[in-house]
């Protein structure tokens, strides 16, 4: 039951897909994967085409239906409940999976797969702008997020990393700025990824001697532009006109969303650094977590 969840899961996520590159993403032989989407099939949970299979209306149904009896199955409950205790986090959500297999970019994905209508609410990016992935900017991720959500969306046009006399400047001569930054640190909700600290730093363009000294010092994770160690200890901070560290006492409610096993201590050290009311998060990263927190 379980392994057939997972099928319907994946396709749901990157349909239409064909049987080899399923196959390929779950870590299973085409003959044992072959057998389980045909089972499928004669259920009317999946559609083959040419370009490959897609879950039927019935079949993403039974996903909604069999999530919680999956996560019960597989103890991730119990789980969650032990994270939040051993964390001081009010909730912890454990998604089945592990991120560094299933793929995507956590933070586009999520504004990708909200629905609903909220003309009330103001979707604002919590920082400026980072690399040049143009899908993966804050601005066009709060863009996406509003539109899901039928709610309207401020931008913010200024670059993540930029020194404090020229961010200064800014905020001084834009009102336009100042007035959006002034929403973002007054925020009710505040969702945010969570990178790995080697990671970010070479996105931010950092030389390779600084980021050598981040690591040497013990940064391994990175959110709101602050690198952290594993016990929690800041090791660097960017300047940026968006959310910074001291802002998160002002906001509602913090939800933390990251996955992957290989980012399991990014996770903690920022969870240890920061405030976290929420975290969602999937069972490789919690299980790797809750090693690290028993050791």
């Amino acid at each position: 039951m379980v392994l057939r969840y997972q099928i319907l899961r994946q396709v749901s996520h990157e349909h239409p897909i064909g049987r080899r590159a399923l196959a390929a993403r779950l870590g299973l032989s085409e003959r044992v994967l072959r057998a389980q989407v045909d089972f499928l099939k004669g259920c009317g949970l999946l559609v083959f085409s040419s370009s490959g299979m897609t879950v039927t209306e019935e079949g993403m149904d039974i996903l909604k239906e069999l999530a919680d009896y999956v996560r019960k199955l597989q103890g991730l409950n119990s789980l969650e409940q032990l994270l939040c205790a051993k964390l001081n986090i009010g909730s912890v959500v454990i998604i089945p999976g592990d991120s560094d297999q299933d793929g995507g970019t956590t933070m586009a994905a999520l504004a990708a797969n909200i629905s609903g209508s909220h003309p009330q609410t103001v979707v604002v990016p919590a920082r400026g702008g980072l690399g040049d992935n143009v899908e993966l900017q804050a601005n066009t991720i709060a863009t996406v997020l509003a539109q899901r959500m039928g709610a309207s969306y401020r931008q913010l046009y200024v670059p993540d990393s930029v020194s404090e006399e020229i961010l200064n400047s800014i905020l001084a001569e834009d009102t336009g700025v100042k007035a959006v930054v002034d929403i973002i640190k007054q925020a009710d909700i505040l969702v945010h990824g969570v990178g790995q600290a080697s990671v970010m730093a070479r996105h931010r363009r950092m030389a390779p001697e600084f980021i050598k000294k981040l690591l040497d010092e013990g940064a391994v994770g990175e959110a709101f532009g602050q690198y952290c160690a594993l016990d929690g200890r800041q090791v660097y901070m960017t300047n940026n006109a968006g959310l910074m560290l001291q802002d998160l006492p002002k906001i509602g409610t913090v939800i933390g969303v990251a996955g992957g096993r290989s980012k399991a201590e990014a996770i903690l050290s920022v969870i240890r650094a920061s405030r976290q009311d929420i975290l969602v998060t999937d069972e490789a990263a919690a299980h790797y977590i809750a090693d690290m927190l028993e050791d």
